[in-house]
């Protein structure tokens, strides 16, 4: 796959998975479908994942973008991981706060706060 088509930027650095988001608006069906897919290959790659999904550049989220979320958590727990998510937009926030995912997954402000909540 050309590295121009994906959909996230995956780093590992100090054995935790930062994935940042390339687009501004997930929104297109196709789109999250591929993020989904590259995502699961990530996790699959790894035992015990440690994830943190950055949504600093992310304006926009389609619901059908929470059910990948929520897939991804639950593949990330099933290889005994962790899943945070971080940096995201206050109105992108207050869908997760409406949609109660906000009890679902553990949000944090920033980057560094995520990579220390890991146990």
């Amino acid at each position: 796959m050309a590295a121009s088509a994906s959909h996230i930027s995956v780093r590992k650095i100090d054995g935790v998975m930062r994935v940042d988001f390339v687009d501004r608006n997930i929104l297109d069906e196709l789109n999250i479908h591929q993020i989904g897919i590259e995502l699961m290959k990530a996790v699959e790659a790894e035992f015990r994942p440690k994830v943190v999904l950055v949504f600093r550049n992310v304006e926009h989220l389609s619901s059908a973008a929470f059910g990948t979320l929520i897939s991804l958590k639950g593949r990330v727990e099933s290889r005994d991981g962790q899943l945070r998510l971080c940096e995201i937009q206050p109105r992108i926030r207050e869908a997760f706060t409406i949609t109660k995912l906000d009890r679902l997954f553990a949000i944090h402000d920033s980057y560094d706060a995520a990579v220390q909540s890991f146990s």
